[in-house]
């Protein structure tokens, strides 16, 4: 069956996108503390008044965009031909069709390595994945098992998946030594296995933890195989933000870093922020840093209707999707709905989406706060679960608190609300605000009256949603989707070939 085309909200100019954003953080600034947070809602329904609401129903994008996985390649093909036959803009990757015809990787022969998620769920690692293989190179994963990747081995596109068990899903520093010391061995065992079957000249690790290079430096010393560093969690800052302290396990996040900063002939960073801790902290020569960003596949993307049943028969509904860790600030989400729907009375229902190790103790809480009927826990769901609730959600949320590390790094669930033309609200973070801009609202630092209070005005601005959203869809389209990063990942694989023969066997 063809997949619906994308229906592409009337997306600002850039001169229109930077009047609209000055317009509404000028409308809504983070306020000072103890402003009253009344008045912001009245202020923000005054500007809603004063808005064309038709043309903000037109312009609307009430069909998400679906970021997910097609079990049947051929159907897949079809489908995105097809796209591009009805002029679908979102179905146009004129760099990756560039690199698919250039081959400038052929005959190269790549191994990734990656712990904390396993493949094809990894989107930013499979969709590396996927560029690489239409670069030409041979492309082989080392990843642990999850929920439906059970399987220890699987050709996925052409690419050959190696999955091996972990023990735990670790939470404390003994329970991290447990999980790592397992996760090398396995990922010694099957680089071994994948030489012999497959070859390989470069090694892509891809952090958390930052003890892969141990894996890659006897390949780098006896075999000339060349080590590239795909830096997406700054260690030290994520210790301190898990366990609120520093100390002797807080030093070894340090040296790890070092020495995997040192024994990578070329780092990959997610954003600027990594990309300056790669050369300041790290280092790095600025020729061996490259930013490729976690951009969303907007040819990946499809209409998926919303579902009422998870609204739960209320009047707005309030989305999250990531990991439930200690670090999403979950807890502070939760505080700030016990605001709304207890205290203030407002009809919402939260959906969030995810798994992680502080789950239960999450559905807990929120049982303990009288919210088990408003909050929804979906655990890790498939992609249709994901793809309604974004559907669905009037508005999007990331509560991540305000600490170094959540700071600096780019949250892959702001891109993909965006990518959904869903209008967000976030704590005020600088990584934050380069990916959203005027996408989002941004709440005074880990305050939840005033996340409360922005969630609540947002709700009832359905004309200042429609713009944020397409603001947000337009920067995707723009700037941040991934046939922006093509060139980038490219460019580093390049850079690490011009660097050394590297190892054939």
């Amino acid at each position: 069956m063809t997949k619906p085309a994308m229906r592409e909200p009337a997306a600002p100019q850039p001169a229109e996108d930077a009047a609209a954003g000055a317009r509404i953080q000028a409308e809504h600034p983070t306020p000072p503390a103890g402003q009253d947070p009344a008045r912001q809602g009245r202020d923000l329904e005054t500007a809603r008044q004063g808005r064309d609401l038709e043309t903000a129903r037109q312009g609307r994008d009430t069909d998400p965009a679906r970021q997910g996985r097609d079990t049947d390649p051929a159907r897949q093909g079809r489908d995105l031909e097809t796209a591009r036959e009805n002029g679908d803009p979102d179905t146009a990757t004129p760099k990756l069709d560039a690199v698919r015809a250039a081959q400038p990787l052929a005959g190269r022969r790549v191994l990734m390595i990656v712990e904390n998620l396993p493949l094809p769920f990894d989107r930013r690692v499979m969709q590396e994945c996927r560029t690489l293989k239409a670069a030409g190179a041979e492309v082989a994963v080392i990843c642990p098992t999850g929920k439906g990747h059970e399987a220890t081995y699987e050709a996925v596109e052409g690419i050959h998946i190696y999955r091996h068990p972990l023990p735990l899903d670790a939470k404390g520093a003994l329970g991290y030594l447990l999980e790592y010391s397992a996760a090398l061995w396995h990922e010694m065992r099957l680089a071994l296995k994948i030489r012999r079957r497959h070859g390989f000249d470069t090694i892509q690790a891809c952090n958390p933890p930052d003890l892969i290079f141990l894996v890659a430096l006897p390949f780098k010393w006896f075999a000339g195989t060349r080590f590239i560093f795909d830096h997406h969690d700054i260690n030290p800052e994520l210790y301190e933000a898990k366990f609120g302290r520093r100390g002797f396990f807080w030093k070894l996040m340090v040296l790890f870093e070092r020495w995997t900063f040192r024994a990578a002939d070329v780092v990959i960073s997610t954003n600027d922020s990594y990309a300056r801790i790669a050369r300041e902290r790290g280092g790095k020569d600025p020729a061996d840093v490259f930013v490729v960003r976690s951009g969303p596949d907007l040819t990946r993307l499809e209409v998926l209707p919303p579902s009422d049943t998870w609204r739960n028969g209320r009047r707005h509904m309030v989305g999250y999707v990531g990991v439930m860790g200690a670090q999403e600030g979950l807890d502070l989400l939760l505080e700030a709905a016990a605001e709304l729907v207890l205290r203030q009375e407002h009809d919402i229902q939260f959906v969030l989406v995810g798994g992680g190790p502080e789950l239960e103790d999450l559905r807990a809480m929120a049982r303990d706060m009288g919210l088990e009927g408003h909050v929804t826990f979906t655990g890790r769901a498939p992609d249709r679960e994901l793809f309604e609730v974004l559907s669905t959600a009037d508005v999007c949320v990331n509560p991540d608190r305000v600490n170094p590390m959540n700071d600096l790094s780019t949250m892959n669930k702001i891109l993909e609300y965006m990518a959904f033309s869903k209008p967000i609200v976030q704590f005020d973070v600088t990584e934050g605000r380069v990916s959203a801009s005027e996408a989002s609202l941004y709440a005074a630092p880990n305050d939840t009256a005033d996340l409360a209070a922005k969630i609540a005005a947002l709700l009832e601005a359905p004309a200042l949603r429609a713009e944020m959203g397409q603001i947000g869809r337009s920067r995707v389209r723009t700037t941040f989707s991934w046939d922006h990063q093509v060139d980038r990942l490219i460019a580093a694989y390049r850079r690490a070939v011009d660097k050394g023969t590297g190892g054939n066997g």
